[in-house]
């Protein structure tokens, strides 16, 4: 019913996660309404996203080589704390209530998946820590791929010679980190412990 270029966007928004049908045709009509400079501007992003990096020490999004947070040197060195995913950090840093730095691991151990801790980056991980590393916090979130990746860290750093803990007190049980609020993930941050006192 739709001319042929429209149906086509309509298709590509249902490629996103989450969106739907509806959303994708209300995503289409919206972008009838926006300028021709709109336009060309999200056309310009879009495409642009593909010079968009991994850093080369935590894993984060990045245009350089390294990333805005590992080039802070006021950032606290010595804490690592480690997330599943770049959104994951986003979510932390808005809390403005942690100072250290951050390594993601770009995904969880999972067997259902198929996903093994050679699959992710937990050996970039294992490189970084030193005799100057003190903390390293598991931020992954609460669900049984999380628990397992945490376990998983703990076990194979416990001859790191580092105090590893777990976010603990704020986030429930099967839910996701960046879907946490401010305060929920301050009191997790602030009631971490180490990981055998979990189980």
């Amino acid at each position: 019913m739709y001319p042929k270029s429209f149906d086509n966007l309509i298709t590509l928004f249902e490629k996103l996660p989450g969106v739907g049908n509806k959303t994708a045709q209300r995503y289409a009509f919206s972008l009838l309404d926006k300028s021709q400079d709109d336009i060309n501007e999200l056309v310009t992003n879009i495409l642009s996203i593909k010079n968009i990096k991994r850093c080369k020490i935590c894993g984060f999004l990045s245009d350089e080589d390294e990333c805005l947070i590992c080039k802070d040197k006021t950032r606290d060195a010595s804490t690592i704390m480690v997330v599943a995913y770049p959104q994951d950090v986003v979510a932390v840093e808005k809390t403005q209530s942690y100072k250290g730095s951050y390594h993601v691991l770009n995904g969880l151990i999972s067997s259902t998946k198929g996903i093994y801790p050679e699959d992710i980056d937990i050996d970039k991980l294992i490189n970084r820590i030193n005799q100057n590393t003190k903390e390293v916090i598991i931020a992954t979130s609460p669900t049984l791929d999380g628990e397992m990746t945490a376990l998983y860290l703990d076990k194979v750093l416990k001859d790191k010679g580092v105090l590893v803990t777990r976010l603990a007190h704020g986030l429930p049980m099967g839910s996701s980190l960046d879907y946490a609020d401010d305060l929920t993930l301050i009191k997790a941050l602030d009631n971490r412990r180490k990981i055998d006192e979990n189980h």
